[in-house]
Protein backbone atom coordinates (compact mmCIF):
# COMPACT_ATOMS: atom_id res chain seq x y z
CA UNK A 1 0.00 0.00 0.00
CA UNK A 2 1.31 3.90 -0.97
CA UNK A 3 1.46 6.09 1.71
CA UNK A 4 -1.53 8.24 1.06
CA UNK A 5 -3.58 4.60 0.80
CA UNK A 6 -2.34 3.99 4.29
CA UNK A 7 -3.02 7.79 5.72
CA UNK A 8 -6.57 7.16 4.38
CA UNK A 9 -6.98 4.04 5.96
CA UNK A 10 -5.84 4.95 8.86
CA UNK A 11 -8.89 7.80 9.02
CA UNK A 12 -11.32 5.34 8.03
CA UNK A 13 -10.53 2.88 10.91
CA UNK A 14 -10.24 5.89 13.21
CA UNK A 15 -13.72 7.04 11.73
CA UNK A 16 -14.84 3.94 12.10
CA UNK A 17 -14.07 3.35 15.49
CA UNK A 18 -15.72 6.62 16.54
CA UNK A 19 -19.03 4.77 14.33
CA UNK A 20 -18.67 1.87 16.50
CA UNK A 21 -19.18 3.75 19.92
CA UNK A 22 -22.48 5.86 18.46
CA UNK A 23 -23.87 2.45 17.35
CA UNK A 24 -22.99 0.46 20.07
CA UNK A 25 -24.96 3.80 22.47
CA UNK A 26 -27.81 3.77 20.02
CA UNK A 27 -28.21 -0.24 20.20
CA UNK A 28 -27.75 -0.39 24.22
CA UNK A 29 -30.59 2.87 24.19
CA UNK A 30 -33.02 0.90 22.28
CA UNK A 31 -32.24 -2.66 23.14
CA UNK A 32 -33.34 -2.17 26.84
CA UNK A 33 -31.63 -5.24 28.27
CA UNK A 34 -33.09 -5.79 31.91
CA UNK A 35 -36.54 -5.82 30.16
CA UNK A 36 -35.41 -8.19 27.50
CA UNK A 37 -35.03 -12.33 28.07
CA UNK A 38 -31.01 -13.36 27.94
CA UNK A 39 -31.83 -15.72 24.72
CA UNK A 40 -32.91 -12.29 22.67
CA UNK A 41 -30.41 -10.24 24.22
CA UNK A 42 -27.80 -12.52 23.19
CA UNK A 43 -29.09 -13.02 19.47
CA UNK A 44 -29.07 -9.68 19.31
CA UNK A 45 -25.92 -9.16 20.73
CA UNK A 46 -24.67 -11.41 17.97
CA UNK A 47 -26.22 -10.02 15.42
CA UNK A 48 -25.27 -6.32 15.84
CA UNK A 49 -21.74 -7.41 15.87
CA UNK A 50 -21.83 -9.13 12.85
CA UNK A 51 -23.76 -5.94 11.18
CA UNK A 52 -20.89 -4.23 12.47
CA UNK A 53 -17.88 -6.04 11.34
CA UNK A 54 -19.21 -6.43 8.08
CA UNK A 55 -19.74 -2.89 7.96
CA UNK A 56 -15.87 -2.12 8.68
CA UNK A 57 -14.98 -4.57 5.83
CA UNK A 58 -17.09 -3.02 3.81
CA UNK A 59 -15.28 0.39 4.16
CA UNK A 60 -11.45 -1.47 4.43
CA UNK A 61 -12.77 -3.28 0.86
CA UNK A 62 -13.66 0.47 -0.44
CA UNK A 63 -9.89 2.29 0.92
CA UNK A 64 -7.21 -0.57 0.53
CA UNK A 65 -9.33 -3.74 -0.93
CA UNK A 66 -9.74 -4.91 1.97
CA UNK A 67 -6.03 -5.71 3.32
CA UNK A 68 -6.14 -5.78 7.10
CA UNK A 69 -2.89 -4.43 9.23
CA UNK A 70 -2.31 -4.40 12.91
CA UNK A 71 -2.00 -0.79 13.31
CA UNK A 72 -5.90 -0.95 11.50
CA UNK A 73 -7.42 -2.81 15.62
CA UNK A 74 -5.00 -0.15 16.97
CA UNK A 75 -6.95 2.64 14.38
CA UNK A 76 -10.33 1.63 15.38
CA UNK A 77 -9.03 1.41 19.00
CA UNK A 78 -8.54 5.30 18.96
CA UNK A 79 -11.50 6.08 17.05
CA UNK A 80 -13.10 4.20 19.72
CA UNK A 81 -11.45 5.94 22.85
CA UNK A 82 -11.85 9.67 21.06
CA UNK A 83 -15.50 9.24 20.71
CA UNK A 84 -15.68 7.92 23.78
CA UNK A 85 -13.66 10.87 25.31
CA UNK A 86 -15.07 13.55 23.27
CA UNK A 87 -18.49 13.03 21.52
CA UNK A 88 -20.25 10.55 23.74
CA UNK A 89 -21.79 13.42 26.31
CA UNK A 90 -22.68 15.40 23.41
CA UNK A 91 -24.31 12.48 21.17
CA UNK A 92 -26.33 10.99 23.63
CA UNK A 93 -27.76 14.33 24.23
CA UNK A 94 -28.11 14.73 20.64
CA UNK A 95 -29.61 11.23 20.63
CA UNK A 96 -32.55 11.40 23.61
CA UNK A 97 -33.44 14.89 21.61
CA UNK A 98 -33.96 13.39 18.44
CA UNK A 99 -35.82 10.34 20.67
CA UNK A 100 -38.19 12.81 21.94
CA UNK A 101 -38.62 14.53 18.59
CA UNK A 102 -39.55 11.44 17.06
CA UNK A 103 -41.95 10.67 20.14
CA UNK A 104 -43.37 14.09 20.02
CA UNK A 105 -43.94 14.24 16.13
CA UNK A 106 -45.40 10.62 16.12
CA UNK A 107 -48.05 11.62 18.84
CA UNK A 108 -49.19 14.37 16.85
CA UNK A 109 -49.15 12.82 13.60
CA UNK A 110 -51.53 10.09 15.62
CA UNK A 111 -53.94 12.69 17.10
CA UNK A 112 -54.27 14.36 13.75
CA UNK A 113 -54.80 11.11 12.19
CA UNK A 114 -57.52 10.55 14.99
CA UNK A 115 -58.99 14.25 14.45
CA UNK A 116 -58.89 13.95 10.67
CA UNK A 117 -60.28 10.41 9.97
CA UNK A 118 -61.08 8.78 12.49
CA UNK A 119 -63.56 11.50 14.30
CA UNK A 120 -65.13 12.05 11.12
CA UNK A 121 -65.43 8.65 10.27
CA UNK A 122 -67.33 8.25 13.65
CA UNK A 123 -69.44 11.21 13.23
CA UNK A 124 -70.41 9.99 9.85
CA UNK A 125 -71.45 6.20 11.36
CA UNK A 126 -73.44 7.98 13.79
CA UNK A 127 -75.16 10.20 11.70
CA UNK A 128 -75.75 7.19 9.30
CA UNK A 129 -77.08 4.89 12.31
CA UNK A 130 -79.29 8.28 13.46
CA UNK A 131 -81.25 8.43 9.95
CA UNK A 132 -81.81 4.42 9.43
CA UNK A 133 -83.13 5.06 12.84
CA UNK A 134 -85.22 7.84 11.40
CA UNK A 135 -86.54 5.76 8.75
CA UNK A 136 -87.46 2.69 10.50
CA UNK A 137 -89.52 5.33 13.08
CA UNK A 138 -90.96 7.23 10.08
CA UNK A 139 -91.74 3.41 8.22
CA UNK A 140 -93.37 2.50 11.41
CA UNK A 141 -95.25 5.57 11.98
CA UNK A 142 -96.91 5.23 8.45
CA UNK A 143 -97.65 1.98 8.69
CA UNK A 144 -99.46 2.42 11.89
CA UNK A 145 -100.95 5.44 9.93
CA UNK A 146 -102.31 3.42 6.92
CA UNK A 147 -103.72 0.61 8.87
CA UNK A 148 -105.81 3.36 11.13
CA UNK A 149 -106.73 4.89 8.11
CA UNK A 150 -107.47 1.34 6.57
CA UNK A 151 -109.69 0.21 9.64
CA UNK A 152 -111.18 3.65 9.65
CA UNK A 153 -112.65 3.14 6.08
CA UNK A 154 -113.32 -0.53 6.36
CA UNK A 155 -115.66 0.70 9.38
CA UNK A 156 -116.97 3.64 7.44
CA UNK A 157 -118.32 0.90 4.77
CA UNK A 158 -119.48 -1.37 6.89
CA UNK A 159 -121.71 1.29 9.08
CA UNK A 160 -124.45 1.26 6.48
CA UNK A 161 -125.00 -2.74 6.92
CA UNK A 162 -124.26 -2.05 11.11
CA UNK A 163 -127.08 0.33 11.05
CA UNK A 164 -129.16 -1.73 8.95
CA UNK A 165 -128.46 -4.71 11.18
CA UNK A 166 -129.80 -2.32 14.35
CA UNK A 167 -132.55 -1.50 12.65
CA UNK A 168 -133.49 -4.89 11.78
CA UNK A 169 -132.65 -6.51 15.21
CA UNK A 170 -135.26 -3.79 16.85
CA UNK A 171 -138.04 -4.91 14.40
CA UNK A 172 -137.52 -8.64 15.56
CA UNK A 173 -140.17 -9.37 18.20
CA UNK A 174 -139.07 -9.96 21.56
CA UNK A 175 -139.53 -13.39 21.31
CA UNK A 176 -137.71 -14.36 18.03
CA UNK A 177 -134.74 -12.18 19.27
CA UNK A 178 -134.55 -14.12 22.44
CA UNK A 179 -134.70 -17.38 20.52
CA UNK A 180 -131.52 -15.89 18.47
CA UNK A 181 -129.93 -14.98 21.62
CA UNK A 182 -130.32 -18.43 22.90
CA UNK A 183 -129.47 -19.91 19.93
CA UNK A 184 -125.88 -17.68 20.07
CA UNK A 185 -125.36 -18.88 23.40
CA UNK A 186 -125.24 -21.99 22.70
CA UNK A 187 -123.49 -21.82 20.00
CA UNK A 188 -120.89 -19.70 21.97
CA UNK A 189 -120.93 -22.19 25.15
CA UNK A 190 -120.30 -25.36 22.33
CA UNK A 191 -117.18 -23.41 20.88
CA UNK A 192 -116.06 -23.30 24.58
CA UNK A 193 -116.56 -27.54 24.94
CA UNK A 194 -114.82 -27.87 21.72
CA UNK A 195 -111.95 -25.76 23.11
CA UNK A 196 -111.60 -27.21 26.57
CA UNK A 197 -111.59 -30.87 24.63
CA UNK A 198 -108.64 -29.68 22.80
CA UNK A 199 -106.85 -28.60 25.65
CA UNK A 200 -107.63 -31.71 27.26
CA UNK A 201 -106.52 -33.66 24.16
CA UNK A 202 -103.24 -31.48 24.29
CA UNK A 203 -102.64 -31.78 27.82
CA UNK A 204 -103.14 -35.88 27.73
CA UNK A 205 -100.33 -35.79 24.13
CA UNK A 206 -98.06 -34.38 26.59
CA UNK A 207 -98.37 -36.71 29.35
CA UNK A 208 -98.08 -39.46 26.74
CA UNK A 209 -94.72 -38.69 25.03
CA UNK A 210 -93.12 -37.63 28.43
Amino acid sequence: MTITTQFLTMLAMIGMGGWLGMALDTYNRFLNRRERAHWLVFVNDVLFWAVQALLVFYVLLLVNNGELRFYLFLALLCGYAAYQSLLRSLYVRVLEWLIQLAVRTGNIIAQLFRYIVIRPLVLLGQMALALLLFAWRLVIWMGRFLLLAVWKAVVLLFAPFRWTGIAVWRRIPPSRRAWVEKFFRRLKGFAGQIKNTQEKIGMWLAKWRK
